[in-house]
């Protein structure tokens, strides 16, 4: 065991020295040692119940025969960040967790790890800390939100986003939005869709990284505390079995959550992580691959935001192994964390609800929800929600509207200076020139809240998994390394086709060169962690991971 590193032989005197201090028992000293990651904290929703799960992680580690040792990650709420500076943090802490993991678990010599977390960068960075680790391990998510609940119908918190608009364009009071935002979010738990934080439980599950079924079980609900329980006991016998993520997370497991990430329309984040995860796992995977994917499955579950179904009801229905049973002829047979195959828990499920995971013949679309976008705006891609977006914008040509950076954007939005047809443009966003490669759920809540559903929206930045409606993002090469959004002006013709995955900025050759020999990048005065980010990240289309 690595662990006897720190507790074999006279020579480790000192060092169990120091255990015997936590009180680990004769019996225990002998046991493989577990590291549990926790991201609690009382700061995010999707994380204050973790306290209670990691009990039942402890537990469960105890029965199977091995001695748990929990230390905690850092955890941002992208909703409470977004929207100001604060988001320009928020993908940057995802390899700070990454490496907190590694630190705790390399110096500690631990002989397995459970990873407990819920939210859109905590999730990915864990796996991401797994593959780069790759000693026994497993993720326990945290689980989804209820619905919150006014005026007779289910709600959440892109209800809340979008209201926003709706006070601008004088179609609800601020007293009356007083009251939805206390009526949405009713207590812990990951928001309530089909959005980054549950979009990436999902796929932990589908990569074989979580046990058949936790991605959709709520936050409140008593089988999350039991899969805690189950995830404690199974960790145990990974170790003892040399189960390796390495052996788990294989090009085939990527492919195979793809395949449900296409099912479920996830959000376009996922894409950015899903690459990052296969950077660290030595998996060779290009975006090219999203779309040859995308073509080969339907999009059958019609999730929030574009759709009407909460996690809470693809629960019901049958979670991801419903959809598993759904995909049976599709998927590739892989190894998950559970010791059973993909295959065997595609047999062996039931979906509950037709309408929520739907038979293959009657598909929400007939394609995957993400398309990757290629052409003279993104040569290196980009990335659309297109289960999300309505059938009348596949085809978009519009004037640029250019705004340099969020803030800017939102002023001109909110009082009423864009138009239908216009295509926003927000540069200078992405991964090193924001830094951080912010999420922009305000600016397009807001125009859906104004009701403007002809308005495309471009970024080198990203965009919330709770984001609906024609709207671009992960936009590579970015504005800040001279890349061709860098290039656009106020009035240029943009042409959108998602049928065809092409974008294009439609100006002269000529015109374009003597724009690139007067480009002068925008410059930020930068400080501390976001400094150290911008110098090392590298680009979108490869998951944005540090160099």
């Amino acid at each position: 065991m690595r662990s006897d590193d720190v507790k074999k032989g006279y020579v480790r005197a000192p060092n169990r020295s120091l255990l015997w201090s936590l009180g680990v028992t004769e019996r225990e000293m002998d046991l493989p040692f577990i590291g549990i990651a926790n991201s609690w904290n009382t700061v995010v929703p999707g994380h204050m119940h973790l306290r209670t799960l990691a009990e039942k992680i402890r537990e469960g580690i105890a029965a199977g025969g091995g001695t748990p040792f929990e230390f905690n990650t850092i955890g941002i709420c992208d909703g409470i960040a977004m929207g100001h500076e604060g988001m320009r943090y928020s993908l940057p802490s995802r390899e700070n967790i990454a490496d907190s993991v590694e630190l705790m678990v390399e110096a500690h010599r631990f002989d397995g790890l459970v990873c407990l977390g819920t939210c859109d960068k905590i999730v990915p960075g864990m796996l991401m800390a797994a593959m780069r680790c790759n000693i026994p391990a497993l993720v326990v998510t945290g689980g989804p939100m209820l619905s919150g609940f006014a005026g007779g119908r289910d709600l959440s918190l892109i209800d809340v986003f979008e209201a926003v608009g709706k006070v601008a364009a004088g179609e609800m009071s601020e007293d009356e939005l007083c009251t939805l935002e206390t009526c949405a979010m009713p207590g812990c738990g990951s928001c309530q869709g089909l959005y980054t934080a549950n979009t990436m439980a999902c796929m932990t599950e589908a990569m074989g990284m979580s046990l058949p079924g936790c991605a959709a079980i709520p936050a409140v609900d008593a089988a999350k505390l039991r899969i805690a329980r189950e995830s404690g006991e199974r960790i145990v016998a990974l170790v003892r079995g040399g189960v390796l993520p390495r052996s788990i997370v294989t090009h085939a497991g990527m492919r195979n959550a793809i395949r449900v990430d296409m099912t479920l329309g996830g959000s376009t984040n996922t894409v950015l992580h899903l690459m990052a995860i296969s950077e660290e796992a030595g998996i060779p995977l290009s975006l090219d691959d999203f779309n040859r994917i995308a073509e080969e499955v339907p999009h059958i579950c019609h999730m929030q935001p574009g759709g009407p179904h909460s996690m809470q009801t693809l629960y019901r229905a049958g979670g991801i192994p419903g959809v598993f049973s759904r995909l049976s002829g599709l998927l590739e047979d892989a190894l998950t964390v559970s010791g059973k195959t993909t295959l065997q828990i595609a047999t062996t499920a039931t979906v509950h609800d037709d309408t929520v995971i739907r038979p293959l013949d009657q598909p929400v679309h007939a394609r995957g929800g993400l398309k990757i976008l290629k052409g003279s705006l993104a040569p290196d891609g980009c990335v659309i929600k297109s289960a999300a977006v309505n059938e009348d914008m596949w085809r978009h040509t519009g004037p640029a509207r250019v705004f340099h950076g969020e803030a800017e954007a939102m002023k001109a939005i909110l009082s009423r200076q864009i138009r239908e047809e216009d295509v926003l443009v927000i540069r200078y966003e992405g991964p090193r020139g924001a830094p951080g490669m912010p999420e922009m759920l305000s600016p397009t809540s807001a125009l859906m809240g104004l009701g403007m559903t002809r308005v495309a929206l471009v970024t080198d930045g990203r965009f919330s998994g709770g984001t609906r409606g024609p709207c671009i993002g992960h936009v590579a090469p970015e504005a800040a390394i001279g890349g061709p959004i860098a290039h656009v002006r106020e009035g240029d013709l943009i042409a959108i086709d998602l049928f065809a995955r092409t974008i294009d900025l439609l100006v002269d050759g000529d015109e374009l060169s003597e724009r690139k020999a007067r480009w002068k990048p925008v410059e930020r005065e930068l400080s501390g962690v976001l400094a150290r980010y911008a110098e090392s990240v590298g680009q979108a289309h490869r998951g944005a991971v540090l160099k």
